[in-house]
């Protein structure tokens, strides 16, 4: 049994229940659970491995919801800078056309090691595009070899522009083979039992992009598995017009009538609804994926997170794809949260610890895991600190959570993923991103020049 010792943390944030916050706190773990979580001198003295978090707010990994990690190769394109979604979308669509299996492996650990040293220690993702022989596996493999958790989406566009849809006809598949290698990751990859580190969801793209039919057979494969269900749902206006006219529905009412609302279900944005869509969601527990940078970015709108709070839908933390943010920093999205909460007139919109709790508890609720998002024995060792002893967070002390959101948003001192440590002193341990930010901008340049 290995075993892990931080002790003396200026705060240790539990984000349990109670709220508890532990001054001079620490956590002992044994393997990859937290066996105990309390003051330091209630701790053991000896440990395989001990970390002196003095000076450091110690708080539990933050989970991100929702992410293209492949759109790290297309950031800031300048004919997309000021584009809407759906023009922005007609202008990528064809450059990720020209992706392979190596270009997505590779955006996978730019943008997975993004997210780390923000201080994600669970990502998901959601990959809908599969050129030239690219699978789910690039991006697991990526994951993998950093050590991150990982809950990849397997994604899909069968809807062409032929058919009505928005993508171009090259970049959508067949629905029997999307069902076939959906149906090929779930078994070669999912892990259902309590700390897995790879769970697979089912995803198909947007109304948009794919067919009512393949949206049914999908939930209906997902839930012969028990995996969870993922999409894009009321991100612009643009998508309510093109709902209404295609379906006659809004597009809370359309998924509903295909059988995508309850409690494994969870959609990216949820920006444009209305009062009587946001009760319904919370009566069957469909998750929400907020995304607030990309939502401004692209100038979708305000998600009404705090209507959702309020009515008791869940709701998670997410960045979405690097071509839309165009950042993949977590503590930063959070900041970005409780801020648009405000922007309409309300100080108390989103508080701090509100925005901390979506990106741990709210997230973990939306990915269906009662394992990770706090900290308590039984859960998973899944932990991360900031350094608080910055020029950022000077005069701050007074309230070391609030300034993480209030003040300028830090990389982590470290991160502790399954019990392993993975960033220590702000470096990772065993990777060297340097070589891999040089081979992917060289894949960058040429994908975008082709």
């Amino acid at each position: 049994m290995d075993t892990l010792l931080i002790r003396h943390a200026d705060l240790l944030v539990t984000m349990d229940d109670d709220g508890l916050r532990i001054p001079d706190g620490g956590v002992y773990v044994a393997d990859n659970a937290i066996e105990q979580v309390g003051p330091t001198r209630d701790l053991p003295t000896e440990a395989d491995k001990i970390i002196d978090a003095r000076g450091k707010i110690v708080l539990p990994g933050l989970i991100n919801t929702h992410h293209h990690l492949y759109q790290t190769l297309t950031r800031a394109i300048p004919a997309a800078q000021n584009a809407d979604l759906f023009h922005w979308l007609k202008t990528l669509y064809t450059i990720w056309a020209g992706m392979d299996s190596k270009a997505v492996y590779v955006s996978a650990l730019v943008g997975l090691s993004e997210m780390m040293l923000s201080g994600a220690t669970t990502v998901a993702d959601h990959l809908y595009i599969f050129p030239n022989g690219v699978k789910l596996e690039d991006e697991i493999w990526a994951a993998r070899e950093l050590g991150v958790r990982f809950h990849p989406a397997r994604g899909s566009m069968s809807l062409g522009e032929s058919k009505g849809g928005l993508p171009p006809d090259s970049v959508v598949e067949d629905e029997d083979d999307i069902l076939k290698d959906t149906q090929r990751v779930i078994e070669e990859h999912h892990e259902a039992e309590r700390y897995g580190m790879v769970q697979i969801a089912v995803a198909p793209c947007s109304p948009f992009s794919v067919t009512p039919d393949l949206m049914r057979e999908s939930a209906a494969l997902a839930r012969s598995y028990g995996v969870r269900l993922h999409t894009h749902l009321a991100e612009t206006r643009e998508e309510e017009e093109f709902c209404l006219e295609k379906f006659g529905k809004r597009p809370v009412a359309y998924v509903e009538s295909l059988g995508w609302l309850g409690p494994d279900v969870w959609f990216a944005h949820g920006v444009h609804v209305n009062d009587e869509e946001i009760k319904l969601l919370a009566e069957t527990r469909t998750g929400i994926a907020h995304c607030p940078g990309s939502n401004m970015r692209l100038a979708s709108g305000i998600a009404p997170v705090r209507k959702y709070l309020d009515a008791g839908v869940p709701v998670g933390l997410a960045v979405d794809g690097s071509a839309s943010n165009d950042s993949g920093h977590l503590l930063a999205e959070a900041r970005l949260a409780m801020l648009l909460q405000r922007v309409s007139g309300n100080p108390a919109g989103l508080t701090a610890e509100e925005a901390i709790y979506l990106a741990t508890r709210g997230s973990a609720r939306v990915l269906g895991r009662d394992d990770i998002g706090y900290l308590a024995p039984g859960m998973a060792a899944d932990i991360i600190a900031y350094d608080l002893d910055r020029l950022e967070y000077a005069g701050c002390l007074h309230d070391p959570l609030a300034a993480l959101t209030f003040c300028t948003p830090q990389n982590v001192s470290f991160s502790v993923i399954n019990g392993r440590v993975v960033i220590e002193d702000e470096e990772f341990v065993g990777f060297d991103p340097a070589p891999v930010i040089r081979q992917h901008n060289e894949i960058a340049r040429k994908l975008v020049g082709g």
